[in-house]
């Protein structure tokens, strides 16, 4: 994997990108790049970084140690990300993912606040499905177009 590409879809390597947070979390890495890193760590089912990159007031609704996760993971668009004077911070995403052989999408605006000076998951607002054009970067982060891969996304 450490030579394979993020699965946060930011263009690196796994070993130059989400890697570096799932192994320490940094000050200087941005809410969006902490959601970036969440992603990845829930397609490669790192429930202990999950765990860690949740706000304490929160912790309650993680995944819990053992417990399996077993969504497949497609893609992932960030669609805004904004980091507020009063400190705190919202990302807003959508990831794609396959669900009874069907692709489908989860749209969330994901809030985050400063915990010892790293950014941490409070909680996030589910928002409706983006349409997709014909012409966009397929779902599935193929590099093809959607009508070409994908059309039903």
């Amino acid at each position: 994997m450490l030579n394979a590409d993020c699965p946060c879809g930011g263009g690196e390597l796994y070993a130059d990108c989400c890697r570096l947070l799932h192994q320490q979390p940094s000050r200087e890495a941005t809410a969006e790049q902490v959601m970036r890193s969440r992603y990845s760590a829930y397609v490669l089912r790192d429930i202990a970084y999950l765990r860690e990159s949740w706000h304490p007031k929160t912790l309650s609704a993680a995944p819990k140690p053992g417990e399996a996760l077993e969504t497949e993971w497609l893609g992932l668009r960030v669609l805004d990300h904004r980091e507020n004077s009063d400190g705190d911070a919202d990302v807003e995403f959508v990831a794609f993912f396959l669900d009874g052989g069907k692709i489908q999408q989860l749209r969330e605006r994901s809030r985050f606040e400063r915990v010892d000076g790293v950014w941490r998951y409070v909680d996030g607002r589910f928002l409706p499905p983006v349409k997709l054009s014909r012409n966009d970067p397929c779902c599935c982060g193929s590099g093809r177009k959607q009508k070409k891969c994908h059309p039903e996304c």
